[in-house]
């Protein structure tokens, strides 16, 4: 009977483990995208990106750093105040985080070379990150930003 306690007790453990690091991903989706014009921006990147994460958008660019990040978020919510970033959907392989978004906003300034138009934009993400010791260390990362650009044009 203690083996079967003690057994019920590492499972509950590694849930929880697993769930931490599911809310860390989270996170990043409702406290950092979709909270780029609240207040202490770079100390809540600081609790869900580790110090050396790495961004990974392309094969043609140099990885981005947090603190470019950081600077890049404070742009987007001046440019987009009413960015809103939503889960649509979340695998897990191991530390792994599969994760399909869905980013919309109306810009009020210039977005991407585009000038505002009063339109918003309704685009789809797809993201892998990875998480160790409750922080994310790297994700990759493609957004629709050619079709943003469209639909805030009125193409």
């Amino acid at each position: 009977m203690k083996k079967f306690f003690a057994t019920l007790t590492l499972v509950a453990c590694a849930a929880t483990a697993h769930a931490s690091d599911r809310d860390v991903v989270e996170t990043f989706y409702t406290g950092l995208l979709s909270g780029t014009t609240q207040a202490n921006l770079p100390a809540r990147v600081a609790e869900v990106l580790a110090p050396d994460w790495q961004s990974v958008g392309g094969y043609t660019a140099a990885a981005k750093t947090r603190d470019q990040f950081v600077a890049e978020l404070g742009g987007l919510g001046d440019a987009a105040p009413t960015l809103h970033w939503k889960i649509e959907e979340i695998v897990q392989a191991g530390n792994r985080f599969i994760v399909r978004g869905r980013a919309t906003a109306v810009p009020v300034q210039p977005f991407l070379g585009a000038a505002p138009t009063g339109r918003g934009f309704d685009i789809m993400s797809i993201d892998i990150h990875t998480v160790e010791h409750h922080k994310i260390v790297k994700s990759y990362h493609v957004e629709d930003w050619h079709g943003a650009l469209a639909q805030i044009a009125g193409k």
